[in-house]
């Protein structure tokens, strides 16, 4: 096997010699030749792209260099609070128009309109429809009033104080005050480490109006500032429409502050913070070693960045290894190279571990650190991790056509902002097939040489405040430190079988019917072993099948007794691996393949999902008969799964957020005994290996009633020889399957229940309504809908007219399986002294909606959001799969477009009203409230 390996590689770099010989590595990296780049005489800088995917949308950006460290002492957060003032008003838009505006034509805040701000730049999002030329020149006028027209009322501003007061409320816990604990050390003699995007509470709570106008009219000019378009637009009438609204912005003051760089200073000593918070839920041990950041200019650069992937790829392929043994020391682990500022990159490990096995997890980190830095890579490693490459630059290339507006987009704002490259698709793979054969395994061990070093480095432990933590002291850690630089290490061996995937199989069966359904372009097979094939065939992307399989029955059906290993055993199977092959080595296995598949047990369902490229489909059906047929339930990995799991769970009721929700779930079960919550850690000493192996034996001892779905770029007649020979060879018997009520049905009110937990001043206010009416699939869509409007009036009454909220999140939903039920939930944080009257607030706008005040312009939103979301999705595999698999389980039609559209139309005041009149009794309410400790102890 390594011979055969080692002769492949020796010919692939021989073939790959001569073209890589031409290819002269200090030329500049060339820009892809389908984005316009221009400047305009201000300075301002656009980019812009024609993409169709998706058709009649367009991604718009503007990014600004300008984040938090360019705030003055008085301004701490305002880089931020001008972010959120840019929704609040600007010259065209007053106040709230804006969202208003937006929402008329489809677009939803939050998932299509948003920003953000960090400690370099703020970027502002807007995705729009094009289906008129309008809307794209009105998307961006709305870009050029965020540069330069934002309006910066006295009055919207003192509203937004309360917003951003609340967003910064929700950070609050222990992850920031550890924070403030080891930014110190690891940005020691930076701004960075006093300049958080989220700013101060008292700058936040006093600034005058004055300072943030000083940084808007300072910081907010062309020079700095970059518009993105790409999307289903005209390129030609873009670049008119950016010159027009855009040229024109000046300067707002002659005399403006310099815009400077702001860097993290090197340090020969190490340094070292040990950060515990009684709050914190997890353990992390952390080694980063700075080095300065290095632009992509050349093909040079692109070749080691490169290098540097390969770098980081096995590395972590070899901590997973130790992840996957009994008594891992870490739970979680990543080593390599990562982006820290944008003057520094570092080289990075960490775990995520228990607190007394601190020490452990540090010194195993900084040894596998060690043997790469001695012994470096092996020629096999290097091997898998180049296929692997390939294989995605394959992919990327292969989807070129149906590529996503975002991905493009993004890039775009990353050239702009940190001068990434943009090479473009085709440039990338062209270049890949040629210079990935000539890096040698001396390049890459090479770097593990140059880069871990004792410079620049910093050391931080955080965790739990608990008795049995044993956190090494400064002292231990530089002692492990020096042990480790010191160690003497073995050369990593490379496991790696020769044993096929799948042996030799023969066809069995054939596809006993057929039928087509024209108006879906679905087709389905029935196929002589029961089982049954319902395709899509789609060019909605051009290089991806997805594959979903469906069964009733999953944990409902297994006894009490059963339970807990019923509900473990397929996330055991999927960390065990498959035949003899543990996870790890199953990747490796699978180098090169673009292809992956699980099975899984959830409360109603057994369910196998999957993807592949077209090429890979073969392998994908593989693995689905290795997930069936041969899962790897072994002691090892079994351990290793409940070591991992308890250790992440053990102390997350440390957090009050997680114990309120802990607690919530408990009395909403109503002490059900087939209730258990992930973090009962005590029922993994209920866990049984035999009973886990022997239970997911049965469920996937016969598919005959399974229903196997594929969407994606394929054609029926060619891909069905591969899955006759698949399916075929799956286990069947004609059983039928179905799930049972094992009455474990929701809580009703009216109830409330206060739940204190917590040091911060935070509170959590979580409402629902709960029925089991009969089940009525024309009333669930049109009560889907009264969630999406509720979720509206609440953010424009909590958030916006109150300032109470950052933001509100409503679920509404209709079950019909196993029992018919309805439930409106109702969440939003906010402080203490708020919730009585938010609470109130909230219950008297959803009692306007049952009177019938709705407004006819909240339908018209609601509509065109939808409409934007259903034509989008009509055109994506993954609804698709989901679309079909929702009429599977629930014994439903499959609705086409057209049907979808149709109630999309039939929204209106008189349905809304009666739904909610029909399903949400307020006099049955439950109510529970998160409230602080009384006498809380930091």
């Amino acid at each position: 096997m390594f011979k055969k390996f080692g002769y492949i590689i020796i010919a692939v770099a021989f073939f790959a010699a001569a073209s890589f010989s031409q290819i002269d590595l200090s030329a500049p990296i060339p820009v892809d030749p389908k984005v316009t780049i221009g400047k305009l005489q201000n300075g301002l800088t656009y980019y812009i792209r024609k993409n169709n995917k998706p058709e009649k949308k367009v991604e718009l950006r503007l990014a600004v260099k300008v984040g938090s460290l360019l705030e003055r002492d008085d301004q701490q957060g305002l880089a931020h609070f001008l972010e959120h003032m840019a929704f609040n008003g600007t010259t065209s838009f007053k106040k709230n128009e804006l969202d208003s505006y937006l929402q008329s034509i489809g677009v939803k805040s939050g998932a299509h309109s948003n920003a953000y701000t960090s400690f370099n730049e703020t970027v502002y999002e807007l995705t729009i429809p094009t289906k008129k030329k309008e809307l794209l020149d009105k998307g961006l006028l709305i870009l050029s009033e965020w540069a330069s027209g934002i309006t910066l009322e006295p009055a919207e501003i003192e509203k937004e104080r309360g917003v951003v007061l609340e967003e910064r409320r929700i950070g609050l816990g222990a992850d920031e005050r550890m924070r403030e604990q080891y930014y110190p050390k690891l940005f020691k003699n930076s701004r960075y480490a006093e300049r958080l995007p989220i700013g101060k509470e008292e700058v936040l709570k006093n600034f005058r109006y004055q300072s943030l106008i000083d940084f808007y009219e300072d910081w907010y000019r062309p020079d700095l500032m970059s518009v993105i378009v790409v999307g289903d637009i005209d390129p030609v009438a873009a670049q008119k429409k950016i010159n027009d609204l855009f040229a024109g912005i000046k300067r707002k003051r002659l005399n403006v502050p310099e815009r400077i760089s702001y860097l993290v200073p090197d340090h020969d000593e190490t340094l070292i913070s040990i950060a515990t918070d009684k709050e914190a839920t997890s353990t992390y041990a952390e080694v980063y070693v700075k080095r300065d950041a290095k632009p992509e200019k050349t093909l040079r650069d692109i070749r080691e960045n490169i290098i540097q992937t390969f770098f980081n790829w096995m590395l972590n392929e070899r901590l997973d290894e130790i992840i996957e043994t009994p008594e891992p020391p870490f739970i979680e682990g990543f080593a390599g190279f990562s982006l820290l500022t944008n003057d520094k990159d570092s080289y990075v490990v960490y775990g995520e571990t228990k607190p007394k096995d601190v020490a452990k997890t540090l010194e195993t980190l900084l040894f596998e650190s060690k043997r790469a830095e001695k012994f470096g890579f092996t020629i096999t490693e290097l091997a898998r991790q180049k296929l692997d490459f390939l294989s995605f630059k394959e992919n990327e290339f292969n989807e070129r056509g149906t590529t996503d507006s975002a991905t493009f987009v993004s890039s775009y704002v990353d050239n702009f902002l940190k001068g990434s490259a943009i090479e473009g698709i085709e440039f990338g793979y062209d270049f890949a097939k040629k210079i990935v054969p000539s890096i040698t395994i001396a390049e890459v061990n090479l770097l593990a040489r140059e880069t871990i070093s004792e410079r620049n480095r910093v050391v931080i432990v955080s965790g739990p405040v608990e008795e049995s933590a044993s956190y090494p002291n400064e002292l231990k850690i530089k002692e492990l430190l020096a042990r480790a630089d010191n160690a003497t290490v073995e050369p990593y061996v490379d496991k790696i079988s020769s044993e096929p995937l799948v042996e030799a199989l023969k066809t069995k069966i054939r596809v006993s019917k057929t039928s087509f359904e024209k108006t879906l372009g679905i087709t389905r097979w029935e196929l002589s072993n029961g089982m049954k094939v319902i395709l899509k065939p789609t060019n909605f992307a051009d290089d991806e099948i997805i594959l979903r399989a469906v069964s009733k029955g999953g944990v409902s059906v297994v006894s009490d007794n059963d339970l807990i290993s019923a509900i473990h055993t397929s996330s055991i199977a999927s960390t065990s691996g498959v035949k003899n092959f543990t996870e790890t080595q199953l990747t490796k296995k699978l180098a090169g393949k673009n292809a992956s598949a699980t099975a899984s047990i959830s409360d109603l369902f057994e369910r196998i999902s999957g993807t592949s490229t077209i090429k890979d489909f073969e392998t994908l059906l593989q693995l689905v008969y290795l997930r069936v047929t041969a899962p790897n339930f072994n002691r090892l990995s079994f351990d290793s799964y409940i070591n991992k799991d308890k250790t992440y769970y053990e102390n997350a009721l440390s957090d009050p957020e997680t114990y309120f929700n802990y607690t919530v779930g408990k009395i909403a079960a109503k002490s059900h005994p087939r209730y258990v919550s992930p973090y009962d850690v005590d029922q993994y000493e209920k866990l049984n290996l035999d009973d886990a192996k022997r239970i997911y034996a049965e469920r996937f001892s016969d598919l005959s009633g399974f229903s196997f779905i594929l969407v994606g770029n394929f054609v029926p007649e060619k891909i069905k020889p591969l899955i006759l020979k698949y399916l075929g060879n799956l286990p069947s018997g004609g059983r039928s399957n179905n799930f049972l009520d094992v009455d474990q049905h929701g809580m009703k009110g009216p109830y409330e229940q206060v739940i204190r937990k917590g040091i911060e001043k935070k509170s959590r206010v979580y409402l629902w309504f709960y029925d089991e009416p009969r089940y009525d699939d024309r009333d669930r869509f049109f009560f889907y809908i009264l969630g999406e409007l509720i979720e509206t009036k609440l953010t424009e009454i909590l958030r916006e007219e109150k300032s109470g909220v950052y933001g509100v999140n409503v679920s509404a939903g209709m079950r019909k399986v196993p029992y018919s039920s309805v439930s409106l939930d109702i969440s939003f944080p906010c402080s203490p002294e708020n919730v009585e009257a938010l609470t109130k607030a909230a219950i008297g706008e959803i009692a306007k909606i049952k009177r019938g005040e709705i407004d006819e312009k909240d339908i018209q939103k609601i509509r065109e959001i939808q409409a934007v979301a259903t034509r989008e999705s009509a055109k994506d595999n993954q609804s698709w799969v989901n679309r079909i698999e929702f009429s599977l389980t629930n014994d439903l039609d499959i609705k086409t477009d057209r049907e979808v559209a149709e109630r999309i139309k039939m929204i209106s005041r008189t349905e809304l009203k009666r739904v909610a009149n029909k399903y949400v009794d307020l006099e049955k309410s439950v109510r529970f409230v998160l409230m602080p400790d009384e006498n809380p102890e930091k």
